[in-house]
């Protein structure tokens, strides 16, 4: 009956098995094919040498920036909205719930391109200033359109595992806590907080990641002004046909990301170990 049961687990694991390996192993050896030759097919460093020039650096630690800066905003934001969708009635949680979730449901380049006309010179943000006679703000083409972006795109993937991870803790120890004297404060300090870290490290590791490998957001909000990794990475595949500079460049930012899932995986693990102080 085991054997069964294995058999039938692998048969049911079988179009998985295959979408992984057409959809994500074959580009990713594509990828380490291409960085590490010539255009002959020959094997060779000098794509990678390249590809650690200062400029392309520089553009891989403004990304590093951005996509932390959009990490600790999207955090900072969706922590208390979390909080406040576990005390509030259902319906009036699920109905601010959706507006969270809404840019999930829509097109990321057309929530974009609408922040585009909102933050541009003569958008949306400038004329209620002008009525205001108040001085216009250059917002438009600048790492701060950049971030409003990345925040409003990726927000939900941090509110999704932080409002599971919340939900998930038992309300029972937070009654024992306020029984034997706890304020909110050391409640929220010594339960609630590391009860969460789960879900705090996955949401992170959610926003991090495509924030730190984004083009489209920094190429409308940005206005090719600002390159990013993510965009110099496209410019090489799509308008230099550099493929071997553009792998290159792919296998470095994916040295970031692979220590990113590392760092989550380790942090999950030591979170696990810990217990919860009185």
């Amino acid at each position: 009956m085991m054997h069964d049961s294995k058999a039938v687990a692998r048969l049911f694991a079988a179009p998985f098995a295959l979408w992984a390996a057409i959809f994500i192993v074959l580009p990713l050896l594509f990828v380490f094919f291409h960085g590490l030759t010539d255009a002959e097919g020959a094997f060779s460093l000098a794509n990678l040498q390249e590809a650690v020039q200062m400029e392309y650096l520089r553009a891989l630690g403004l990304s590093v920036e951005l996509a932390l800066i959009s990490t600790v905003l999207c955090l900072v934001l969706a922590y208390p909205l979390c909080l406040i969708l576990q005390e509030i009635r259902r319906g009036r949680m699920v109905l601010i719930f959706l507006l969270f979730l809404l840019p999930l449901w829509m097109n990321s380049l057309l929530t974009t391109m609408a922040w585009q006309t909102i933050l541009e010179k003569n958008g949306i943000i400038n004329m209620i200033l002008h009525a205001l006679a108040l001085p216009e703000v250059t917002l438009i083409n600048t790492p701060l359109a950049i971030v409003i972006g990345m925040v409003y795109n990726f927000l939900p993937y941090m509110v999704l595992p932080l409002y599971v991870s919340l939900a998930d803790i038992d309300k029972s120890i937070i009654e024992a806590a306020h029984d034997l004297g706890a304020g909110r404060f050391q409640i929220f300090r010594r339960i609630v907080f590391p009860l969460s870290l789960p879900g705090v490290i996955s949401g992170c590791t959610m926003v991090f990641i495509p924030a730190l490998t984004t083009f489209v957001i920094s190429a409308l909000l940005g206005g090719n002004k600002i390159l990013l990794i993510g965009n110099i990475i496209e410019q090489e595949f799509t308008a230099a046909y550099d493929w071997q500079l553009g792998s290159a460049l792919s296998m470095i930012l994916m040295v970031f990301i692979i220590l990113n899932i590392v760092l989550e995986a380790f942090s999950g693990r030591e979170t696990g170990k810990q217990e919860v102080k009185p």
